[in-house]
């Protein structure tokens, strides 16, 4: 029996990608593209604006955008990615995923963690 039409919008598989892209260790953000020579890093409730979805009625193919934290495998890390996306897309949606494509916009390199002084604190025992 056909009880009508599912689909899904682009934007939503987009949200999908995005959380399961970040979820990879080495994943530091999404980046909706350079700005100033500077990849853009995106909070969470703009995912979906560091994928690129093209949804037919079976298949999908996406692009990540994707900032790594400095000193990982950027093959591994891509290759994770991939799966992770392709896994959650497909699980959630039904679509058949043909391409996950990683774009690496940049490496996020964390600031020196400044020393900070702790001044030890006595007790007093009256």
């Amino acid at each position: 029996m056909d009880y009508g039409q599912i689909k899904i919008a682009d934007e939503v598989v987009g949200i999908i990608a995005g959380l399961a892209a970040t979820e990879v260790k080495g994943v530091a953000g999404m980046s909706s593209g350079l700005a100033g020579g500077i990849a853009e890093m995106l909070g969470r409730k703009n995912l979906s604006k560091g994928v690129k979805v093209e949804v037919g009625e079976r298949e999908a193919a996406i692009d990540l955008y994707i900032i790594v934290e400095y000193g990982v495998k950027i093959p591994e890390v891509a290759w994770e990615i991939q799966e992770s996306v392709k896994s959650a897309v497909e699980t959630m949606t039904g679509l058949n995923v043909i391409e996950v494509n990683i774009n690496i916009q940049g490496v996020n390199i964390e600031k020196e963690n400044k020393e900070e002084v702790q001044v030890p604190q006595t007790t007093r025992v009256k």
